[in-house]
């Protein structure tokens, strides 16, 4: 069964928008029928899904597009191709370099935060 743009929006909750950004992307391959429309097949649904869960674990677009022959599945379940996992370990060592700035930051500011309240209540 083939699905319009539309229909396909209505079933993932994703608007049109974002669907033909996908495939901008190279994430969704719908097919063009002769009246121009696309025409996306059955497993554009779990496609959907699939990316949108990723999206939501703070992978960009690029790195779904890499992971997408090594996805599987509705959580969606990842097969270990050393692509999948190469990926998945320097996400995970930016993410720890992110937190670690932002805990400086932090620390920083709750020093400057704590001078400046000292030097009003003084």
């Amino acid at each position: 069964m083939r699905v319009l743009i539309g229909e396909l929006s209505r079933r993932t909750g994703v608007n049109a928008h974002q669907l033909r950004y996908y495939e901008a992307q190279g994430l969704l391959r719908p097919v063009r029928g002769g009246n121009g429309y696309r025409d996306y097949g059955e497993d554009a649904v779990l496609t959907v899904s699939q990316i949108r869960k990723l999206l939501a674990a703070g992978l960009s677009t690029q790195e779904i597009g890499h992971l997408q022959p090594c996805v599987t599945g509705g959580d969606p379940d990842l097969k270990p191709c050393p692509e999948t996992l190469e990926l998945l370990r320097a996400r995970i060592a930016g993410l720890d370099e992110q937190i670690d700035i932002l805990l400086q930051s932090r620390r920083t500011l709750r020093q400057y935060l704590a001078a400046t309240e000292r030097r009003a209540a003084g």
